[in-house]
């Protein structure tokens, strides 16, 4: 098998190779390129030393900020290139970072430090491959395996175990039983990573293929991670629309929503609320009030705690606080606070996630529910191409134009236009300048004029 690779890269090759030293491209793009898909970030790794690199590439800009651990990064045709020695690396006492990095001449030696089987082919044009633990062999038969001992490498670096759960959701593969057992007996370790690591890991695993698996199957460091989550395991669901638990309900809907971040992690979330508020009704069918509230101040703590933007936050948590909307007994003005309040795009995406809700459901009830989220979304789409009115803002006069009517400045003005806003978005009112100060005259306490001077003093 031949890899295309890019032509800065595989000049830089030729360089190292002219230079009397050896070359390899490495890593997740050689995976990408042998399972023939795109392939990005080409890594090099070289026999040459650091300061052997500087001179081989005497002329180019080069960036000196990875040294320390024998990487150069050097801009080839306007593509920068990691280019790094083989090395050994020693000691990791914070189970992440090599306490010792040594300098090596072989590939194999450099290959033998990496994670997965499958991340450690290395590929020259000149030589082909370097592949001595079997990559290959285990991208076809769709294995994740360490290299070597599986606990040496989660110890020497924790965020492997959610990288490995990562791969397998990703790429659709399954665990080695040696490397899965590993990973059950060391995902303590991760509390050692920091929880941006980890967020970015999440984000990679949940928007998988095959997420709902990885859910499942390693559902026990899930909830190292998150223990907020694991009252939800065998948490029954006494009612006529649920067949699982809420995990397990929870879990398929992950698997029904598109595999976009936040709607993922809403779905994750968007029931953890359930065990804490669980009733029984005197038919045995089970209840839980205001979950919706509790789910949102729960993600609001896990989310919070990974440290994800406000804007991550705060779309996950308003789509989780409102999934249990019901689109078809909502009217249009009550569609449009909720525009307002959420942004059009946000209760776009409540319809998704709504359905992915009752996807997870008793499927007697899927088309009724599926129904219901089609008429709320031609009400939705009615509104939209009204171009209607959902804000203060979005009003044809403001503040200033109600002064000029001749009303004294003050905190009336303000009500009058959130009368008139409430009686446009109920289509009582047109939102035209001059329907706007009509009904605003009307409005008016008599108060509130101005005398206009005519007064006595």
């Amino acid at each position: 098998m031949v890899i295309k690779i890019p032509v800065q890269v595989n000049r830089a090759i030729e360089i190292l190779n002219k230079n009397g030293h050896s070359a390899y491209v490495v890593g997740g793009a050689v995976r990408d390129a042998v399972m023939e898909r795109p392939a990005h970030d080409w890594d090099i790794t070289t026999s040459a030393l650091p300061e052997q690199v500087e001179k081989a590439f005497e002329g180019f800009r080069i960036i000196e900020t990875g040294l320390k651990h024998g990487t150069v990064t050097v801009i080839v045709d306007g593509m920068d290139l990691e280019i790094t020695t083989y090395r050994i690396e020693h000691g990791y006492s914070d189970n992440r970072h090599p306490d010792r990095v040594d300098f090596t001449n072989r590939v194999e030696d450099d290959l033998s430090r990496r994670d997965f089987t499958v991340n450690a082919i290395a590929y020259s044009p000149l030589g082909g491959f370097a592949d001595p633990f079997g990559g290959r062999e285990d991208i076809e038969r769709k294995i994740i395996r360490c290299v070597g001992d599986a606990d040496r490498r989660f110890g020497e670096d924790a965020l492997r175990i959610l990288r490995a759960l990562r791969f397998s959701s990703v790429l659709g593969f399954e665990i080695d039983p040696g490397t899965a057992d590993s990973i059950r007996r060391n995902f303590h370790l991760l509390k050692n990573i920091s929880v941006e690591r980890i967020f970015v890991e999440m984000c990679k695993l949940l928007c998988g293929q095959d997420a709902g698996r990885i859910l499942r199957d390693y559902e026990e460091v899930i909830f190292f991670l998150f223990p907020e989550l694991e009252p939800m395991k065998g948490c029954l669901q006494n009612h006529e629309r649920h067949i699982f638990d809420v995990w397990g309900h929870s879990v398929k809907a992950v698997e029904s929503v598109e595999p976009i971040p936040e709607l993922r992690f809403a779905m994750l979330l968007h029931d953890s609320g359930k065990p804490y508020l669980r009733t029984t009704d005197e038919n045995g069918v089970d209840h839980f009030y205001r979950h919706a509230v509790r789910s949102r101040e729960i993600a609001e703590s896990i989310l919070a705690r990974l440290k994800t933007s406000t804007a991550f936050r705060n779309r996950v948590c308003n789509l989780i606080e409102y999934h249990d909307f019901v689109p078809d007994k909502i009217s249009k003005k009550t569609y449009k606070k909720f525009i307002a309040k959420l942004g059009f795009e946000t209760v776009r995406e409540l319809f998704s996630i709504r359905k992915a809700d009752f996807s997870a459901q008793n499927p007697i009830f899927f088309n009724e529910e599926l129904e219901r989220n089609e008429i709320g979304l031609r009400i939705l789409e009615e509104i939209e191409m009204q171009n209607s009115c959902f804000k203060i803002s979005d009003l044809a006069i403001g503040g200033n134009d109600i002064i000029a009517l001749g009303i004294k400045p003050s905190p009336e003005i303000g009500k009058i236009l959130e009368t008139l806003l409430d009686e446009v978005m109920e289509e009582k009112i047109k939102n035209t300048t001059e329907a706007l100060k009509e009904r605003a005259m009307q409005l008016v306490k008599p108060q509130e004029r101005r005398d206009n001077g005519n007064s006595k003093n």
